[in-house]
């Protein structure tokens, strides 16, 4: 296969996930005091955290390149998968705009919740990314799983809304000193598939038989 422009875009995935990795895991050493077992990620980037300009710094690619890689798969997939794929990944991509200026625009003011309208924002914007990252891997499990040309991508839309649950479910069940343990399944689940999504876009969607749509 050779890969165009387009298809090397997808490295842009990974590269969005290595920048979210990196945000998550070495912001909490500029926030003293932070428990990550049982704290949010969106504690990092509340307006008054000290971890806050750690954070801008090692995620300044993560929303970018996310942003980028969902609308290169958009482009690459019209006209090809099924319909119900298609929407779909449309879909996710949607939720991808949600999430990158919805949280931009509206950080918690606080760790935990204020109670400000910037607040209010931020939980808008979470459920409104949480139903549509819902719906979006729904309608990419339906559609992978009636073609079997496309089943391994429904695969990876089921592990991921697994793990959206799981995380949804678990904040609800666990003790609070591991909220953050079982939320970051839920963070990760969203990020992980944007990866992987960007990796089939650099194989130019291949699936079985080495067969590129």
């Amino acid at each position: 296969m050779k890969r165009t422009l387009i298809n090397w875009m997808g490295l842009l995935g990974v590269i969005s996930l290595l920048s979210y990795i990196a945000a998550v895991v070495f912001s909490p050493l500029a926030y003293p005091g932070y428990n990550w077992m049982a704290q949010a990620v969106s504690d990092l980037s509340a307006a008054n955290a000290p971890s806050l300009s750690l954070w801008n710094q090692l995620s300044c690619l993560y929303g970018v390149c996310g942003i980028v890689v969902n609308m290169m798969v958009c482009v690459f997939v019209q006209d090809k998968l099924t319909r119900t794929l298609r929407v779909g990944i449309y879909t996710f991509a949607v939720m991808n705009w949600i999430s990158f200026v919805g949280f931009s625009l509206f950080p918690l003011s606080s760790s935990g919740y204020g109670g400000a309208f910037q607040d209010v924002m931020h939980m808008v914007c979470t459920a409104l990314v949480v139903i549509l990252s819902i719906i979006s891997l729904v309608l990419i499990m339906v559609g992978g799983y009636k073609n079997r040309t496309y089943r391994s991508l429904a695969v990876w839309a089921t592990i991921a809304l697994a793990m959206m649950f799981s995380g949804a479910i678990g904040t609800g069940l666990v003790p609070k000193a591991y909220f953050g343990i079982v939320e970051r399944l839920s963070v990760f689940a969203a990020v992980g598939f944007q990866a992987v999504l960007g990796l089939y876009l650099y194989n130019g969607f291949r699936f079985v038989g080495g067969k590129s749509v």
